[in-house]
């Protein structure tokens, strides 16, 4: 009897997904509710990483969407990347080079390598472009030029090791539906490694993508937007990030009072999804609060900020800086 064995493989893109409007957090989580997985699969995080919500701090903005459908759903997850803690081994192999001359030239030149692959992830594209020669070749391009600079090794973070090991665990899988995750680069490597793997098709955009994308678009907030028409597209998305998100176009328009209104409402509801934005609002609530002359109001959130349970870094050290001195604008 055959096995029957079906692996979708869609690359993540951490904090790039902003740029996506067609291929955002949402986006990934419809591709994968269509798939109608048994299990999902981290190809670029290992057991340990999962366990200490590693994907949180690198900006993995699909996982935030899709790790709670998932538990809402019963679906397993599973992270694949055994050899994790050879990362590490770049990372500290990095900090020596840069310690020498030579050392110095050779980041000088990988960082040369890095202009196609910044091509790659700022320009906007849709699920089936991933997949597309175009799209896959400056990725291998730049792995192999990364690869005849330093050697498949410790400056690579030993890449194509981890992924040879994935591919094999993904090889062998039982029978079932999978949906993997995989980092761009490494999304690269296993469609190579294993041939046959299912890749994103052509997707036809939802409201909720749109939507995404509207916040996504406001998160990137620029001096030379229309903040009015920004406002008013973030009045037809659903959900607590969208009042987020009004606050600080009314923050860097100078109106604080309204900025301040719409969060003190966000903080009495429910704001819990995604992960990130409690720690944000808390954080930007104490700053608001200080800068309105109401410190202990600012302290309690402040507080509240630290108290989470994981948020993340900026918005820490927002409430540790904002709890030592009253912030102040300007």
């Amino acid at each position: 009897m055959i096995r029957q064995m079906s692996s979708l493989i869609l690359a993540t893109l951490g904090p790039f997904h902003l740029l996506h409007p067609r291929y955002n957090a949402v986006t990934l989580l419809e591709l994968a509710q269509a798939h109608s997985p048994t299990k999902i699969l981290l190809a670029s995080y290992g057991p340990r990483e999962l366990a200490t919500g590693r994907w949180r701090e690198a900006g993995e903005l699909s996982l935030f969407h899709l790790l709670p459908w998932a538990e809402a759903k019963g679906i397993a997850l599973e992270a694949l990347d055994t050899l994790e803690h050879l990362k590490a081994e770049g990372e500290l192999f990095r900090e020596a080079l840069a310690q020498y001359p030579k050392g110095q030239e050779l980041l000088e030149q990988a960082a040369g390598l890095e202009a196609a692959l910044q091509a790659v992830l700022t320009q906007p594209k849709t699920p089936a472009d991933w997949a597309s020669f175009e799209t896959l070749r400056p990725l291998r391009e730049y792995l192999e030029g990364l690869a005849r600079l330093f050697g498949e090794g410790p400056a690579t973070g030993h890449r194509r090791r981890r992924m040879e090991q994935v591919a094999a665990c993904l090889q062998s899988l039982p029978e079932g539906r999978y949906v993997v995750l995989a980092d761009v680069l490494d999304y690269a490597l296993l469609l190579e490694l294993i041939p046959n793997a299912l890749t994103a098709k052509e997707h036809h955009p939802s409201e909720a993508e749109r939507q995404r994308s509207v916040l996504d678009r406001a998160w990137r907030l620029e001096e030379g937007d229309d903040w009015a028409l920004l406002l008013g597209q973030l009045g037809e998305v659903e959900g607590p990030e969208a009042t987020y998100c009004a606050a600080q176009i009314y923050l860097a328009a100078g109106r604080l009072e309204d900025a301040f209104a719409l969060l003190e409402q966000l903080v009495h509801s429910d704001f819990q999804h995604p992960a990130y934005l409690p720690g944000y609002t808390l954080a930007r609530y104490g700053q608001l609060a200080d800068a309105l002359g109401q410190r202990e109001k600012a302290l309690r959130a402040y507080q509240a900020t630290l108290a989470l349970s994981w948020a993340p870094q900026e918005a820490r050290e927002i409430a540790l800086a904002g709890q030592r001195t009253p912030f102040k604008l300007g």
